[in-house]
């Protein structure tokens, strides 16, 4: 449902997104075989504006969509609450290292001749009702094939569906297997064989489902009927379930992941393949400069940033100041914070929501203002967005604004609205710390931590998602809590709060402030361990081998199809 393309097109609201923009760049760098589907999303996600309250208001956004994509002539046809409903789509080129491409397709609705709540499905990503987000998966997942197929695309070996938002285009595949006649168990291992599922959170509202009355109302005979062919359904259509039942490899995204998910969904063989990042994409400029001197290949082969440990410290540091500068630069210019080089600078970015806790380091002033005074100043930068219905998310933004508002002696707050590709890249690369928080188990992954090892930028995390594994304490960062997720799970707010303040006045703020040269062999092991390892090439090469090949041949499928998040 989601995928980020670049920050002039807002095809995305966070991480789910990033991480399929990231997936389809580094199959563009291997030459991979594979195209892109999702929505065009005319009015994007919301654009942040904060009144002078600090209250998120919800904006549409306006951007240029015959500046960035290409249209294509081809049509498809949906059935939809009865009505048809006539797909176009727009193409963007994701360009590899080598200069080969990946297609994106991004469906679009708003056509003459379809009804005028049909030409709205493909605005706004994550908004409307229930009935209007099936509407939408409709577009997506039947849409997806089915545009494929008026494009004179063969028929893809592998279906890809990032979370269940696409997974109606496996009960497509379904259909058209039924539709060749034969056992109906024949049918549904041969749609197994071509599609892929991963799920991607161990949220409850992260899975979509649908009232059962609702789902047959909205989708069209086809539909329908190749769902009661697998006995669905009693009262609610899970899209998750559906997908798990249709596909032949279903994964988490960490091994911490794959444990929750097959708790949630007992049964179901869940395996695990762990998230990554676009090394290039997620590199600064003078990091890049640096790699490029040091590590030549680095750009096409992600694994040589290990040899980041042979490069000299100062020019480490000399690159991290670089970006760093540009960094405070864009603080002080939209906050007016006063924030400087040489202070430590922490840094959490990602959707404002409560199972996040964003607002976790500032839970007990006292404690960390007397951090600072004992060890030394702290500047902390804060920047995303939260859904439109999300209350509590609204109120924490709220919460930081007014620590921005009135600073506290010796640690200065600045809150940069309207996060987004760029912004992400500009923090995850200038700070000095990484901050994760969340309340285990509801991590899936997070991918931002990755993101600042790019760039030699340690994490201080809560131990779960991804950095269960990429974790070496005093080498690529600290930890927060318990390995042991049933104890992690029952430590209050206060107790994880109290171990951040720990870890900045025990470990963090002396070696930053006391032992530079200790502090910059950190960012080298974190590039080298971290960085080598969480990125998207090493993940691909996993879906290929493990999701991917044909196992009769041993080799990739020919053609791949990839729906966003």
């Amino acid at each position: 449902m989601e995928v980020a393309l670049e920050n002039a097109i807002p095809t995305y609201a966070g991480g789910l997104g990033v991480l399929a923009g990231d997936m389809l760049r580094s199959a563009a760098d291997r030459g991979l075989p594979m195209i892109g589907v999702t929505l065009v999303h005319r009015k994007g996600y919301l654009f942040q504006r904060l009144d002078p309250e600090g209250r998120q208001r919800e904006e549409d956004v306006a951007w240029p969509i015959h500046d960035h994509l290409e249209p294509l002539d081809a049509r498809a046809v949906v059935e939809i609450e009865g009505r048809r409903v006539t797909v176009r789509a727009w193409r963007y080129r994701v360009t590899g290292v080598t200069g080969q491409d990946v297609p994106v397709l991004l469906l679009d609705t708003d056509l003459e001749g379809n009804d005028p709540f049909d030409r709205t499905l493909t605005d706004h990503l994550y908004g409307g009702d229930a009935r209007y987000r099936l509407c939408q998966e409709v577009v997506l997942g039947i849409g997806g094939v089915r545009m494929l197929r008026s494009l004179g695309v063969p028929s893809p070996a592998r279906y890809h569906m990032n979370e269940g938002h696409s997974t109606l285009l496996a009960v497509e595949v379904f259909a058209e297997e039924l539709e060749k006649g034969g056992d109906r168990a024949e049918a549904l291992e041969r749609t197994k064989r071509r599609c892929v599922f991963t799920t991607h959170t161990p949220v409850p509202a992260g899975h979509d489902r649908f009232p059962i009355d609702l789902a047959w109302n909205v989708l069209g005979s086809g539909p329908v009927g190749a769902l009661r062919a697998m006995g669905c359904c009693e009262d609610v259509l899970n899209m998750t379930l559906i997908g798990f039942q249709l596909s032949h490899y279903v994964n988490g995204v960490t091994k911490r992941h794959s444990e929750e998910s097959r708790l949630m969904f007992p049964g179901y063989p869940v395996g695990a393949i762990t998230n990554g990042v676009h090394a290039v994409t997620w590199t600064s400029p003078t990091f890049r400069d640096l790699f490029d001197r040091h590590l030549p290949d680095w750009r096409a082969d992600s694994f040589l940033l290990r040899g980041a440990l042979v490069i000299p410290r100062d020019e480490i540091r000399a690159a991290h100041q670089g970006a760093k500068a540009a960094l405070i630069d864009r603080v002080n210019e939209e906050t007016n914070a006063g924030f400087d080089l040489e202070t430590i600078t922490l840094g959490f970015a990602r959707r404002m929501t409560a199972y996040k806790r964003p607002t976790l380091l500032l839970r007990d002033p006292a404690a960390l203002e007397a951090v600072a005074r004992e060890h030394g100043a702290i500047q902390i930068v804060f920047a995303g967005k939260t859904h439109p219905r999300d209350d509590e998310g609204k109120a924490m933004i709220q919460e930081i604004l007014r620590w921005q508002a009135e600073p506290k002696p010796g640690v200065k707050i600045a809150f940069l609205p309207n996060y987004d590709l760029e912004l992400g890249a500009r923090i995850t690369a200038g700070v000095d710390v990484w901050v994760n928080n969340p309340r285990p188990p509801a991590e899936a992954s997070g991918t931002s931590g990755m993101k600042a090892a790019m760039n030699g930028v340690p994490s201080l995390s809560v131990l779960d998602g991804w950095w269960l594994e990429g974790h070496i304490e005093g080498v690529t960062g600290w930890s927060v809590g318990s390995t042991d997720m049933e104890a992690a799970a029952r430590r209050s707010d206060e107790e994880d709060a109290g171990g951040l303040m720990v870890a900045l006045g025990t470990k963090i703020l002396p070696l930053y402030y006391r032992d530079p040269d200790a502090w910059t062999e950190m960012m080298r092991s974190t590039i080298a361990f971290t960085g080598s390892f969480f990125n998207t090439q090493r993940m691909l090469q996993e879906y290929v081998h493990l999701a991917y090949r044909d196992r009769a041949a041993g080799q990739p499928h020919p053609t791949l199809a990839s729906t966003g998040g």
